[in-house]
């Protein structure tokens, strides 16, 4: 039976690092700063103080480490991890440097390079808890479920009092079959945290294994009551309840674990088994077939231009919250900047065609006009010529590499077009030169 996964790890973490005597006492103030707004959640307003430090003073690996932290509290683990690769090659000592990469790329499902760094942490500092516990999770991940049991005894010697250590524990002995040793594990939690659903129905899931199905039952209502949109236990649940002959009390219980997962085709099955013994042959029937056909289900999708998890829509949406930079500038002699305002003017009218002549005529009479290129790529996008854009999105980061807008937009289009790692990379770029959407996006397309 399918049992609960482990979850994913989430952590924040607080470097006290020092400059050298030798640093600017201006970097020295940005970074102090940045340690302030991040302790103050300012995550955002702490990457630009530490991207200044960074720019007074690029060998001190402590402002790439607290970079890297403000990121990953951003979620842009990409942009992140580039950080904590940094502050490592300055200090290669540094074990939390290591854990933290880790933990982001673990969060980008890169579990062997997070057991790797995870693992090179713990030679730095082998009495940090936190290293096991991070270790074990990707070594579950990977299914290496016995040097994750390790890895959990470990983190529990060290943190006795560590409650999701036990919960994990005892998941770990589930997927190892092993469930009389981990009902401890989950009643330690229980012990710990009262109030914790997750604990009440492992221990519930595990008694179902056990053939204990009234004990089950008992913990399956608790974890319920604490927890009333959690799906898989109405589900085991139900089939307690009918391993227990009680078909009518199973049926409402695999009502409401559809209800909560459409493709849930165990409780189909479940139910149209409740349904038979009940004696509705018919609904029976109809649950069976549900259960049959959702398991089997192929579907081939046609090859589509917008592969990524940004769709044509949604990069029109994300695309249209940037307006093109059109400053009144001193006029040159070529006038290219008339052509570019009226090319501009030209796209607000709706008349795009001739908003390209005039933006190419600005080009060509101003082949180093980045605001030029960027306009233009954003009138070929919204006409759906991305890979167009991208190349006009080049052309302004090579003239200007610090235009953050550029990076945004060319970060939606890659990611539309199926390069979610070489869109994310720009959108993390975007955020850390200052343009703040750029984490939106991240949060909601790049983990």
């Amino acid at each position: 039976m399918k049992r609960h996964l482990l979850p994913l790890v989430t952590l924040s973490f607080c470097a006290s690092l020092t400059f050298s005597a030798t640093a600017q006492q201006t970097a020295v103030d940005y970074f102090e700063s940045g340690i302030t707004k991040s302790k103050a959640n300012d995550f955002t307003g702490a990457l630009q103080a530490f991207s200044m430090a960074i720019t007074m003073n690029p060998e001190n690996s402590a402002s790439y480490y607290n970079r890297g932290l403000a990121k990953a509290n951003l979620k842009d683990h990409r942009g992140a991890i580039l950080d904590y690769d940094r502050a490592i090659e300055l200090n290669g000592k540094d074990a939390m440097a290591y854990l933290s990469r880790g933990v982001s790329k673990s969060r980008q499902d890169d579990h062997r390079g997070a057991l790797l760094d995870f693992s090179r942490s713990i030679e730095l500092n082998p009495d940090d808890p936190q290293a096991y516990y991070n270790r074990g999770l990707s070594r579950s991940r990977i299914e290496q479920y016995r040097g994750a049991l390790t890895d959990f005894n470990k983190t529990i010697e060290l943190d006795p009092g560590n409650a999701q250590a036990y919960y994990v524990r005892g998941i770990t002995k589930q997927k190892l079959e092993d469930f009389a040793g981990s009902l401890p594990d989950f009643t330690k939690v229980i012990d710990l945290t009262p109030k914790r659903a997750q604990a009440y129905a492992g221990r519930g899931i595990s008694k179902t294994e056990l053939a204990d199905f009234t004990g089950a039952v008992t913990d399956l209502n608790k974890a319920i009551e604490l927890s009333p949109e959690d799906g898989e236990s109405y589900f085991y649940r139900g089939y307690a309840k009918g391993k227990l002959e009680d078909y009518k009390g199973a049926l409402p219980d695999y009502d409401k674990a559809i209800a909560l997962k459409a493709d849930n085709y165990r409780a189909y099955y479940g139910r149209g088994f409740c349904k038979s013994k009940l004696g509705d042959q018919k609904g029976a029937v109809l649950d069976f077939n549900q259960a049959i056909e959702m398991n089997n289900v192929n579907v081939t999708d046609a090859k589509l231009v917008y592969s990524g998890r940004i769709n044509r829509a949604t990069l029109d949406k994300l695309r249209d919250v940037v307006q093109e930079r059109n400053k009144i500038n001193e006029l040159g002699a070529e006038r290219s900047e008339a052509y570019f305002s009226r090319g501009i003017s030209k796209n607000k009218q709706g008349d795009q065609k001739s908003a390209i002549i005039d933006l190419n005529k600005a080009i060509e009479l101003s082949p180093t006009y980045a605001e030029a290129y960027f306009s233009r790529g954003l009138i070929k996008s919204a006409q759906g010529d991305q890979r167009a854009a991208i190349m006009d999105c080049n052309s302004a980061i090579k003239l200007n590499p610090r235009y953050a807008e550029v990076y945004y937009i060319r970060g939606i289009i890659k990611h539309s077009l199926g390069d979610e790692n070489g869109g994310c990379l720009d959108l993390s770029k975007a955020g850390e030169l200052g343009y703040n959407p750029s984490y939106k996006v991240i949060s909601d397309y790049c983990n």
